[in-house]
């Protein structure tokens, strides 16, 4: 959101699922779609049989790597380099959009002046790709009639994350494919209501809608709605939090639905943090391996025993009706919460999630004309700025963007903060596989737990060979961080060097080795870069 935000003043897809077989040229960089988001996975599939053509930077040979017309195989914390020289070949080939660059945009000569620094084959010495493939996706993307960006956690959890964003950003605008159908810049949200989750505020510096907690009058607004004074600095970050938590700046933390200890980086770190902490309440369906360490833990329902709404990646407000009561003890997040701020001196007199979404139109501006009536015939994607309009399919119409002019950001290459050396000599990357999706699908899907019962390690045949690694066999990968076990997948997946693992399994919990630095502007953790040893465990 950082990323996009700055550069077209809104974090969010610019456009729409329904779309997407209407591409022309789809680019996805960061993002295996068919298993971590296989509903926008099958929309490229009908893009693909349609005639798209496309193209894939990715270091794995995924499902769509190998139905690509062009693939982009980087190393691994590479991307900005990659996206730079594809800005150098066509600025060089005068394949940009020269109306689009000087009627909606600004900046544009100094993105011009470091691209030019990137020559092909310069990028080829920094990213593994060959310079004529490099040529023939920046043609192919730069000529279509509309072409489309893909990206997620590929790009996102990097120390350059944010410039990884605004690098795509600034190749969407140097062609003009943005504010139009079937194109744009679209990043791959991961759960169903990640984006209503930061629509609503669940970030440290901003209140509801992305209204900036530093502006005054925005603080005052929700003051007098809230009749509470609104804090005028931002609070922590995911690994401030556990910083603090370990020094004792930080006593108490109440975690609802998230299970840290197997999702975030540098997870010895993590569980310090919550083992410091004073008092810990967990509040969520299972009991997760973060749950085992509080103090409470607070049953909450299920999206199928509770009414009210997720807004989706592509912006798409929908309702949520439910089905069944709620199990045993379990209740509503929004009852729970309720109760809680009452017993804390704060009464929350909302009767029904419908009445919390009258509160939230009222205050902000993308969600002002959206009702439960409305929401009964059909998701209103937003912004929907008032009570007749009829949702924005596509962001920033025709160029203009919501911030004025969208702002080019010059960025240059840096390296991961963490690479191989004769130590650690493997880069290991994570990501997600179709069946466990994130965590604590394991072991309470018994059919889905049969197609994959456990984690392994792809492992290039080359690198197996050399380690005397046989496919199937037990292996151990260390970091400085930790180790953990799990059986080798001998597999031309992966390019030689590199590794790759999941994160879903408890008995192998990979975040344990991950590296711990993050994104100087977000603080997302580098999830998808460290160096790690391998060898046969006995």
């Amino acid at each position: 959101m950082a990323g996009l935000a700055t550069s077209f003043g809104s974090g969010a897809m610019t456009n729409s699922i329904g779309e997407i077989p209407d591409n022309k040229v789809m680019f996805v960089i960061g993002a295996n779609p068919p298993e971590a988001h296989p509903v926008i996975g099958a929309k490229m599939r009908q893009a693909l049989k349609r005639g798209a053509r496309l193209i894939v930077a990715d270091p794995r040979k995924t499902e769509l790597a190998a139905a690509a017309h062009v693939w982009l195989r980087l190393r691994p914390g590479t991307d900005v380099a990659l996206i730079n020289g594809l800005l150098n070949i066509i600025i060089e080939n005068s394949w940009h959009d020269d109306a689009f660059i000087a009627e909606c945009t600004t900046g544009f000569a100094a993105v011009a002046a470091v691209a030019a620094q990137y020559p092909p084959d310069r990028v080829e010495r920094i990213t593994g790709v060959p310079a004529p493939l490099l040529r023939q996706a920046a043609e192919m993307y730069a000529t279509a009639e509309r072409a489309a960006i893909f990206y997620t956690l590929g790009i996102t959890e990097h120390t350059c994350g944010t410039d990884n964003v605004m690098s795509l950003a600034n190749l969407a605008m140097l062609t003009g494919n943005v504010g139009k159908p079937a194109a744009g810049v679209n990043p791959l949200r991961g759960q169903n209501n990640v984006q209503g989750a930061c629509d609503m505020g669940a970030l440290p510096n901003f209140l509801p809608g992305y209204q900036q907690l530093k502006w005054p009058d925005v603080r005052q607004k929700f003051a007098t709605a809230w009749e509470a004074a609104v804090p005028d600095k931002p609070g922590y970050t995911l690994p401030d939090m556990f910083d603090a938590a370990v020094r004792g700046d930080l006593k108490a933390m109440f975690i609802m639905g998230e299970d840290p200890v197997l999702s975030d980086a540098d997870a010895h770190h993590v569980r310090k943090g919550l083992e410091s902490l004073d008092f810990l309440v967990c509040q969520n369906l299972f009991l997760t391996e973060t749950a085992k360490l509080a103090d409470v833990v607070l049953p909450a329902a299920s999206f199928a025993e509770k009414d009210g709404t997720f807004t989706t990646t592509e912006r798409r407000i929908q309702r949520v009706r439910q089905a069944i009561a709620p199990i045993g003890g379990s209740r509503p997040d929004w009852r729970i919460i309720c109760d809680l701020a009452a017993r804390l001196g704060y009464p929350l007199t909302y009767g029904s999630p419908e009445e919390i979404m009258a509160e939230i139109a009222a205050l902000t501006p993308v969600y002002a004309g959206v009702s439960y009536p409305r929401l009964a015939a059909a998701g209103l994607q937003w912004p929907v700025p008032s009570a007749g309009h009829p949702g924005t399919p596509y962001l920033h119409e025709n160029g203009k963007f919501a911030c004025g002019l969208g702002y080019f950001q010059p960025i240059e290459y840096e390296p991961p903060a963490e690479v191989p050396d004769a130590d650690y000599p493997f880069l290991l990357t994570t990501g997600r596989i179709l069946y466990h999706y994130n965590v604590s699908t394991h072991r309470r899907a018994a059919r889905l737990t049969a197609h994959r019962p456990e984690e392994k390690i792809m492992v290039h045949p080359a690198d197996a060979a050399r380690l005397g690694l046989a496919d199937g066999a037990a292996a151990a990968v260390a970091s400085r961080r930790g180790r953990v076990r799990a059986k080798a997948q001998v597999t031309d997946a992966v390019p030689p060097g590199v590794v790759w693992m999941s994160f879903h399994f408890p008995a192998t919990p990979t975040n344990e080795i991950t590296s711990g630095a993050y994104d100087k502007v977000t603080k997302t953790y580098e999830y998808k870069v460290c160096a790690v040893k391998i060898e046969a465990a006995p």
